[in-house]
């Protein structure tokens, strides 16, 4: 998740950029109809031969990709909205790893297996944070 004031074509080639740094190059792009998009995907070499597809935005009310946010626009609520995009870009940068591993797929398991699963996940953070916080008192 990338969070920038505008949505120009500037904006965009900045998070194309930013997604080709980590990822391979995608075989399709789905965007909505906004023409910053395809401006900015003219201007990068490696998407130059990627399928472009625009949705409309009644069109993605399921998709997933869309929905992800949930959980982030449910925290901004509870602390009354992000002030500052870099506090906010800092926070979703921290908090998008955590909550992916403790966001389990429920409904492909019965509830033991989800009990099961949970906890191992909580012994593992419980050990990453143990050993993280001794480092942080031995420096």
């Amino acid at each position: 998740m990338l969070v920038q004031k505008r949505r120009d074509k500037a904006a965009a080639k900045r998070f194309f950029q930013k997604v080709l740094r980590s990822n391979p190059v995608p075989r399709k792009i789905v965007t909505d109809q906004l023409r910053s998009y395809p401006a900015a995907k003219a201007d990068i070499l490696e998407l130059a031969h990627v399928k472009h597809v625009f949705v409309k935005a009644a069109a993605r009310v399921n998709n997933r990709a869309e929905s992800s946010l949930q959980p982030t626009r449910r925290r901004e609520r509870q602390m009354c909205g992000f002030r500052d995009a870099r506090r906010t870009q800092a926070f979703l940068s921290c908090f998008g790893p955590i909550r992916h591993h403790f966001a389990l797929p429920s409904h492909q398991m019965n509830a033991a297996c989800h009990r099961a699963a949970l906890q191992k996940r909580f012994a593992i953070w419980h050990d990453w944070t143990v050993t993280a916080a001794a480092n942080k008192i031995i420096l």
